[in-house]
């Protein structure tokens, strides 16, 4: 089946490239054999249809044109559908190769494998392995959160979105009308960038926090969509990393190796502890929680606080 498929699709795109004026649907059907054996007019354009998604989707460019007689034609101009020579060098073809490789879920992967594909297809030279350079390293982004799909394509779309969140210090989920502008990935969690319509401004969630179904809204954005390198600075923002002040606690012997690694100062005062000096800024409180008894905050009092509050959020369920 998957043979016959890709046989006609090939004969359905050198048909389309072969021609120099559009052909109709009856034409394309008496010129391809796979289409004259379909039962019925409906199976052949549901078979049409589909390949022809298929074509486009690997990336040939399929034009319709309408006649002075309201029939319709298709197309494949061969100056639509012909690339300059791509030259890509083994560092870069490595750096290709080691993105496609990142992710684990189905979706994804089946998209950067394709990627790869039409690489490979447009000129990227045979003798490059992008896996072989660097094959010791073997980079993952796990993605757990079944949020993450219909926030990748709600941002794609320009889609509002609705969601129940959840917040550390709450006890329960509430609405969020949101208008998604990007995922950004952090020490290991997802956030999501975009507008809060309930709050008038900007926010950034945290995957983990989204309960239930993300659902799609009708209707355009209300604002302005910032550059990509203002999100990524919003979300480090929120994910702690732009600190303006620091931090003293008291970590277990041990344990909290990301703590250690971002400390200034590191002294052991005996017992099995070790008491840190630490950059404090937005969401380092969260940071602290998933540490749990590892550590404890001693100044400032507003983070020691803070902690204690989701703590107990936590406790409540």
């Amino acid at each position: 089946m998957a043979i016959a498929k890709a046989e006609r699709l090939m004969n359905l795109a050198l048909c389309l490239l072969g021609t120099r004026r559009p052909l109709s649907k009856r034409e394309l059907r008496e010129s391809i054999e796979a289409y004259l054996e379909a039962g019925s007019d409906d199976s052949f354009n549901r078979m049409f249809e589909r390949d022809k998604d298929d074509l486009r989707e690997l990336g040939l460019v399929i034009e319709t044109v309408e006649n002075l007689d309201g029939d319709v034609g298709y197309l494949a101009r061969r100056d639509s559908n012909r690339l300059p020579p791509i030259t890509i060098d083994a560092e870069e073809a490595a750096a290709l190769g080691l993105a496609a490789k990142v992710w684990q879920q189905a979706r994804l992967a089946g998209a950067a494998s394709g990627a790869l594909q039409k690489l490979r297809a447009a000129g990227l030279p045979e003798d490059l392995d992008p896996y072989g350079t660097h094959s010791a390293l073997e980079p993952r982004i796990p993605v757990h959160e079944a949020s993450f799909e219909p926030l990748m394509l709600a941002c794609r779309d320009r889609r509002p979105v609705v969601f129940d969140y959840r917040k550390a210090t709450a006890a329960r989920p509430e609405p969020r009308h949101v208008e998604p502008w990007a995922l950004e990935c952090w020490r290991g969690h997802w956030y999501l960038a975009g507008w809060d319509r309930d709050r008038g401004a900007e926010r950034v969630f945290r995957l983990s926090r989204i309960t239930g179904k993300v659902r799609s809204r009708a209707g355009k954005f209300t604002v302005g969509i910032p550059d990509v390198v203002t999100v990524r600075e919003t979300v480090a923002s929120w994910a702690g990393e732009s600190a303006d002040r620091s931090a003293l606690i008291r970590l277990r012997t041990g344990a909290g190796y990301p703590l250690r690694a971002k400390a200034a100062r590191i002294r052991e005062v005996g017992e099995g502890w070790d008491e840190l000096e630490i950059p404090y800024g937005h969401g380092l409180d969260a940071w602290l929680v998933e540490f749990g008894p590892d550590v404890v905050v001693l100044e400032p009092a507003e983070l020691r606080a803070d902690v204690v509050d989701r703590l107990r959020a936590v406790a409540k369920g």
